[in-house]
């Protein structure tokens, strides 16, 4: 057994024993450096793992950026950080058992991946969305008042389906939401979110109710808490009778409730507050769809667009 099989050898049994991984991940991290051993040894020559420096790195990652798969389609910047994230972990791994003296993956820096901005509704959308629930039916009203709350707070779509009635404090114009890792935040509602909520507890809920119902906001026609595909079909059903041809799910509400928070002059640091986004920079692509929207308004009444 050459070097590299060994020191891989090695690497992988540190991945089930010390860092506990799933088989199926500590596979994808041996086809991942038995891709890199080939590569060293069939392109480069290179037998010794002590002779592995940046330049070979780099050697390696141009490698995967020119190189077609079996689909014929060349690597994807995901792909390619996935591998240099796996090399990255070797190497780490390999100076601390003092087999090399050097890490020669410290400065490689993964490619940025391209951030897609996400689908916006402007505000006359979102009112032709809303616009077309039946208020007098059950199902109608309790559509319009759940998506009021969501475009209202910005929920994601797991916080709308588990909110629960005491965390609705209306008096104060607030919720109360546990978000990704049960954080709890708190969120103005809006009188317009709190009007329709109002109407479905008085008109739709009660009928929805069934004895074993539990605290949860919103009902499905059985009784029980909606499911996340649920929410996605309404939302879907509504856009489709409102003539929106975007395609959009029911993130695009959270989306439009940041976005036009942003347009209107809320504080950045404020949003991320609404949202619960832990990082501002998960926040900051609200920037970027906001500075789409100011070039799409200069080229629509600029006179000289």
């Amino acid at each position: 057994m050459n070097d590299f099989e060994s020191f891989k050898k090695q690497f992988l049994n540190h991945l089930r024993l010390e860092k506990a991984l799933s088989e199926n991940t500590v596979n994808n991290y041996s086809f991942d450096i038995s891709f890199f051993i080939n590569y060293l040894t069939e392109e480069k020559k290179i037998i010794d793992i002590r002779s592995v420096n940046e330049e070979a790195v780099e050697g390696y990652i141009y490698f995967l950026r020119n190189r077609k798969n079996k689909n014929k389609d060349y690597y994807s910047v995901k792909s390619i950080n996935r591998y240099i994230s796996t090399l990255k972990s070797f190497f780490k791994f390999l100076v601390s058992e003092k087999a090399i003296d050097r890490n020669p993956t410290e400065i490689i820096e993964t490619p940025k991946m391209a951030r897609n901005l996400p689908q916006v509704l402007s505000v006359k959308e979102i009112d032709s969305l809303l616009g077309k629930t039946d208020n007098s039916d059950v199902l109608g009203l309790r559509d319009r008042a759940m998506m009021e709350v969501m475009y209202a707070s910005g929920l994601r779509v797991s916080e709308v389906i588990n909110l629960e009635v005491q965390n609705i404090l209306s008096g104060e114009g607030i919720l109360r939401i546990f978000g990704k890792g049960s954080k709890e935040r708190i969120v103005p509602i809006g009188s317009s979110a709190i009007q329709y909520l109002q109407k479905y507890f008085d008109k739709s809920r009660p009928y929805l109710k069934k004895p074993f119902s539990d605290d949860t906001v919103f009902l499905n026609h059985r009784g029980r808490k909606m499911s996340r595909m649920a929410v996605w079909n309404i939302i879907s059903k509504y856009a489709k009778l409102a003539g929106i041809s975007k395609a959009i799910h029911p993130h695009t509400l959270r989306h439009s409730f940041a976005t036009h928070l942003l347009e209107g002059g809320a504080d950045i640091r404020i949003i991320q507050e609404m949202l619960g986004h832990s990082d501002i920079s998960t926040t900051q692509i609200y920037t970027h769809v906001d500075r789409e929207y100011l070039i799409e308004v200069h080229k629509t009444y600029h006179p000289r667009k």
